[in-house]
């Protein structure tokens, strides 16, 4: 049996570090140090986004439990304008990040890293416009090997 996303990648370490380093890359890119260095972010920012990546991953549902559904998400994105830029920088920064928390190198891994982050910036592109409503009560997406899982887990 091919273990998840989050398995291979290492578990919940290996999302941490991967959420740190891309945390450390957004905030040197001078383009993306505005939205990630601004007063208001949560202080446990990165440690919710390590959970939340893990959980989309294929690991435990800690960010669903404690942060809230996939809405949520997408609501603090939602309204911000054409971001098509940030989002091109914000995905490589991911990339990057991904050498830089020394996850595996496996090709197939790296590229369903880079696929996810791809899919994950258009959805939240797709909310940008003023006035966009983010539907209530979207569940947690789930990627796998070989993409998005149909279903999401409720």
């Amino acid at each position: 049996m091919q273990p998840t996303l989050f398995e291979f990648a290492g578990g919940s370490p290996a999302f941490l570090a991967l959420a740190n380093a891309h945390h450390t890359r957004c905030l040197q890119d001078p383009e993306l140090n505005h939205p990630f260095s601004h007063p208001g972010r949560h202080p446990r920012h990165v440690e919710r986004l390590a959970a939340y990546w893990a959980e989309v991953m294929g690991g435990p549902p800690a960010y669903s439990r404690e942060c809230g559904d996939h809405s949520g998400v997408l609501h603090l994105h939602a309204g911000n304008g054409d971001m098509s830029e940030l989002g091109r920088r914000f995905v490589e920064c991911f990339v990057r990040a991904a050498d830089d928390a020394e996850l595996p190198g496996d090709p197939e891994f790296r590229a369903e890293l880079r696929a996810y982050m791809q899919w994950a910036v258009d959805e939240v592109l797709s909310y940008s416009d003023s006035g966009t409503a983010v539907p209530a009560g979207l569940a947690m997406p789930r990627w796998y090997w070989g993409g998005l899982q149909d279903e999401p887990a409720r």
